[in-house]
């Protein structure tokens, strides 16, 4: 995997199951119990004892983040987030994203985790176009870094070629996405 960035946001493209950092963020349904995508690779690669975990945290909001182990994952823990179905833009869903990765990096702080990697929460069959997912996930996590020693490292994992080159971009900007992939 090839990785450029900042000095603490770095994106790289490849299977964000086989990452070894302190904490893989899920981009997970409501129920947290597994689905599709990048949740249900997860599961899969995280064993049975993740989804019996996953039975004890109650669920998790939209826009909210829950933790667990990690299990078989070279990661030690998962951060569990809801991210928000796009309904077109005006039923705040920019809002409740930037909550996915502010409450992620809330729960890795206070669990003294140093590196954490995102992947690219509901642009999948949740619809979030990609340009203003980014732009949210870029400035959300360089805020959250201006002002927290922890993590240290956050690592955006994209799987695909066309999320990674948005991701590279919005980084070497130096100030995130510009104003035409928020949609502004």
């Amino acid at each position: 995997m090839k990785a450029e960035g900042s000095e603490r946001l770095k994106v790289v493209q490849g299977d964000i199951t086989t990452l070894t950092v302190d904490a893989i963020v899920n981009a997970a349904n409501s129920s947290l119990l597994g689905g599709g995508g990048v949740d249900g690779a997860i599961h899969r690669a995280a064993g049975p004892e993740l989804l019996a975990e996953c039975r004890t945290l109650g669920g998790c909001a939209t826009g909210d983040a829950k933790i667990s182990r990690g299990y078989r994952l070279p990661a030690r823990h998962v951060i569990h987030t809801v991210g928000p179905v796009w309904r077109g833009g005006a039923a705040g869903e920019a809002e409740l994203l930037a909550s996915c990765y502010r409450r992620s990096l809330e729960l890795a702080a206070a669990a003294g985790i140093a590196t954490v990697a995102f992947p690219c929460i509901s642009t999948g069959v949740y619809g979030y176009p990609p340009e203003p997912a980014c732009a949210i996930a870029v400035d959300t996590c360089r805020s959250f870094l201006g002002e927290h020693a922890l993590p240290r490292e956050v690592i955006f994992v994209c799987f695909g070629r066309r999320d990674y080159e948005l991701y590279r971009a919005a980084l070497v900007q130096g100030e995130g996405a510009p104003d035409r992939l928020r949609g502004e």
